[in-house]
């Protein structure tokens, strides 16, 4: 497949003037400080591609939709920098979100089903040296089709935020009025208690020591390939794992808490590990907006991570448990010093999740991606890639299919898969 660029533009945002949403003077000092949820989140961008069916909008009305949306969310229009104290703020300069109109010489059908590798990554802009934090591309193929593509940091946003973002983009391109009561309050949101109040453990969780990494011997697949395989689970399938589990419980077991066990348990017996190896952890990102006491809508960055040490029931019981108290305990524990005293460094470090015994989950399940119109309907196909899969990672989201299923992609090294 070739690719041919057609513009690259950084957009900036529109303000109207004599409105709420006129500009505002733009200082050195206008910056936003990240919370302490964005500060232990993955230092990187979040990719993904959407297709959709034609007719495809034009340029311009994607940059003037782009341009509404930017002038409502500053950040995404911003730069991250280093402000005084050495600490990563997000600068609210309005320099703009980066744009390009591409073209591919095959049809999609040829690149159906994507799959992570060279062609998926010609789909979403390249963010080596980037110092935007949207990027965005629209790949147009014959006869009609087009994608989506795009790449947000991560310390600006998880993934409800970034559908929020882009379903709010669809609506400026069709011409529909944005909620005027977006919140974009990182300040005082996550504020420590006083006395602050350390109710749980967050050591090893979200935090760890700072340790050298350790290289593999031959025996931990080192010189083994790190591949993606793509799992669906139907609905029938789901309905008799969360049947056989929940028989005799008081409360049944989510989709995700079933679908998780059963993927921790295929992967811990793919992985072939010897009978005195545990597998310790599983890491599951846990979103906190509706956990917390009075939550707030259309916020970037608040998602957390719960610990489980083994089986559906302790998953259900951990993820029920990352509540309220969790949260703020977190916060008090991030805010304390106790991070900086101890020389503590997040658990969330990309170069560092080569699982060997463990796992992190990332699910978009319930996050409507599948909402995003603009202008020719919800897309067939919504796909996460990565420019590098990480050993022991895996992603949950809907089936595109309609059949109410599950697609997981699973990243192991390729022993484990075959």
């Amino acid at each position: 497949m070739k690719i041919t660029v057609h513009t690259s533009k950084s957009i900036k945002p529109a303000y109207v003037s004599g409105s709420a949403n006129h500009a505002p003077a733009a200082t050195t000092s206008d910056v936003v400080p990240l919370t302490v949820f964005d500060e232990v989140n993955h230092d990187m961008y979040i990719p993904g591609i959407l297709a959709f069916h034609p007719p495809a909008p034009s340029v311009a009305v994607l940059e003037a939709g782009l341009a509404k949306v930017l002038a409502k969310n500053r950040e995404w229009a911003g730069r991250l920098v280093m402000d005084t104290g050495s600490k990563r703020v997000i600068l609210l300069n309005d320099a703009g979100a980066r744009l390009a109109e591409v073209s591919a010489d095959v049809a999609l059908d040829v690149v159906l089903p994507l799959r992570v590798g060279p062609e998926a990554l010609q789909l979403h802009p390249s963010c080596d040296g980037a110092e935007d934090l949207l990027l965005v591309q629209v790949t147009r193929f014959p006869c009609g089709p087009f994608t989506v593509g795009y790449n947000i940091h991560h310390y600006v946003s998880d993934s409800y935020a970034t559908c929020t973002c882009l379903m709010a983009w669809g609506m400026a391109v069709r011409g529909v009025a944005l909620d005027p009561a977006m919140v974009h309050d990182r300040a005082s949101l996550f504020v420590p208690r006083d006395p602050p109040l350390v109710e749980f453990e967050h050591r090893g969780i979200e935090f760890k020591p700072r340790v050298e990494k350790k290289a593999f011997d031959n025996n931990d697949g080192a010189d083994d390939d790190v591949v993606v395989e793509t799992m669906h689970f139907s609905q029938e399938f789901i309905s008799q794992l969360k049947s056989r589990a929940s028989a005799g419980e008081r409360r049944p077991y989510s989709t995700v808490q079933r679908v998780v066990a059963h993927l921790w348990r295929c992967v811990t017996f793919a992985r072939d590990l010897d009978m005195h190896e545990v597998t310790s952890w599983l890491h599951i990102a846990v979103n906190g907006r509706r956990r917390m006491m009075n939550p707030t809508h259309h916020r970037a960055g608040a998602d957390g991570h719960s610990p489980a040490s083994h089986g559906r029931a302790l998953i259900s019981q951990a993820v029920f448990h990352v509540d309220d108290r969790y949260f703020r305990s977190f916060i008090d524990f991030a805010c304390s010093g106790a991070v900086e005293r101890e020389g503590l460094v997040r658990t969330t470090v990309l170069s560092e999740l080569v699982m060997r015994t463990n796992i992190e989950i990332d699910s978009v399940l319930g996050i409507p991606f599948y909402d995003l119109d603009l202008g020719s309907g919800n897309p067939f196909l919504y796909v996460p890639s990565t420019p590098q899969p990480v050993e022991g990672a895996i992603y949950l989201m809907s089936s595109f299919s309609g059949d109410g299923g599950v697609v997981a992609y699973v990243s192991l090294f390729r022993h484990a898969v075959d």
